[in-house]
């Protein structure tokens, strides 16, 4: 977290299988309230329920919070994965749970999943691992942004979505500076 923010997001899979996550908070606690966090398939909402109440973070699985006239939503865990992980949703409980951001705009969407059948969701093998949940809404919403991660070899690849602009930051991350928004 070198770069400088005013608020900084992070899009899951913070560890491996959940080991070692105070580790983690310890890093995140440098920026206390700034930082704002969902869980990746490898933590469970409840491991980073702990970890924002421990480290006086935000927990955003499930959130939304208004900026600079975007309204920027979290959801947190991927669809199910042949891991057994932690943080692991039907896609009927993804599409569920994203449908709660429905009709938001202009909107700024941070998910750990990405979408299905998209340059963000390839694994090694070049087959496609992501949501088709996150794919619909992305289809119906429209968000002006929306960044994620869960597939670690597709980490930095942007793609073009329609009216969406996306990108899997992977740990690296991604710092943005959103187009004003018109009135």
């Amino acid at each position: 977290m070198a770069a400088e923010a005013d608020y900084y997001f992070a899009a899951g899979d913070l560890v491996n299988w959940g080991r070692n996550l105070d580790a983690a908070g310890q890093i995140l606690q440098q920026r206390g309230k700034q930082v704002y966090v969902i869980p990746g398939n490898h933590e469970s909402p409840q491991d980073i329920e702990r970890l924002c109440e421990k480290y006086g973070l935000n927990n955003f699985h499930s959130g939304r919070v208004d900026i600079d006239g975007y309204s920027v939503v979290g959801l947190g865990c991927s669809n199910i994965t042949p891991f057994a992980t932690p943080g692991e949703y039907t896609e009927e409980e993804l599409a569920r749970r994203a449908s709660e951001f429905n009709g938001l705009r202009p909107m700024i969407a941070i998910f750990h999943c990405p979408p299905y059948m998209t340059r963000l969701d390839r694994i090694a093998n070049l087959r496609h691992a992501g949501s088709t949940a996150v794919r619909e809404f992305l289809q119906r919403e429209k968000p002006r942004y929306f960044f994620c991660g869960h597939i670690h070899e597709a980490a930095g690849v942007a793609e073009q979505l329609g009216e969406t602009s996306a990108m899997n930051v992977g740990k690296n991350g991604y710092l943005l500076i959103p187009e004003p928004v018109s009135a």
